[in-house]
């Protein structure tokens, strides 16, 4: 049976923020709530893989109900990037149709997203969806020291801005296929629209880490 499986990507190695993927939020170490995140949906996701090189993380993992696959040195560098460490765990698993990817960084997801982004990534026979959220920031560019607008004209009121979107990282969903490929988004891929507060935690630095507390703290946002 062709099945559906999250994976979690947790490397040891972290330079702005040492041993990120273990730092405590809400009590519990950051991965922890992408794997609880994965089993509150399991009525989607067959199985929860993490893949790292770390034992810590690969014992904290185990701790909190995840498998795990142990990602080679060699694919677990600083400037990695994330489907290399993708393309090896599904070599490694059978009959994986789809894989949806949650990022140990973005811990903090609305807790229906899993349901609609599914069932729009099915219904439509998407290749891939991702998450994505809209930038009401006037954005420019600095060429020899002057400035020039990039998504507006000087004087532009912010809501008549040129609409531009960013992929917030709270959720892919991919058929293997198109990983084994070596890709996580291709040209079949929809991008689905979250205005959420969740959408703007990446936790990459304390500060990041201190705003995701607070959003945590607060128990009317869902």
């Amino acid at each position: 049976m062709s099945k559906t499986v999250a994976i979690i990507p947790a490397r040891g190695g972290s330079k702005r923020l040492p041993n990120k993927n273990l730092k405590l939020l809400g009590n519990l170490p950051l991965i922890a709530h992408s794997i609880n995140y994965a089993k509150a949906n399991a009525g989607i996701i067959d199985d929860i893989y993490v893949t790292t090189d770390s034992d810590t993380i690969k014992n904290i993992a185990l701790e909190y109900g995840a498998n795990v696959i142990d990602r080679p040195k060699e694919l677990s560098g600083d400037l990695e990037p994330t489907i290399t460490a993708l393309k090896h765990a599904i070599s490694i698993l059978e009959d994986v149709e789809t894989v949806v990817l949650l990022q140990p960084t973005n811990p903090l997801r609305p807790k229906s997203l899993m349901i609609e982004a599914f069932t729009i990534f099915k219904d439509n026979n998407f290749d891939s969806l991702f998450t994505v959220s809209r930038d009401y920031k006037k954005l420019g560019k600095i060429i020899d020291n002057k400035y020039k607008p990039f998504n507006y004209k000087i004087g532009q009121r912010s809501q008549d801005l040129q609409p531009l979107y960013f992929e917030n990282g709270l959720l892919y969903i991919t058929k293997s296929s198109i990983i084994k490929a070596g890709k996580i988004i291709s040209k079949n891929s929809f991008p689905l629209e979250i205005n959420h507060l969740y959408a703007h935690v990446d936790i990459d630095t304390s500060e990041h880490l201190k705003y995701a507390e607070y959003l945590l703290s607060k128990p009317n946002i869902k």
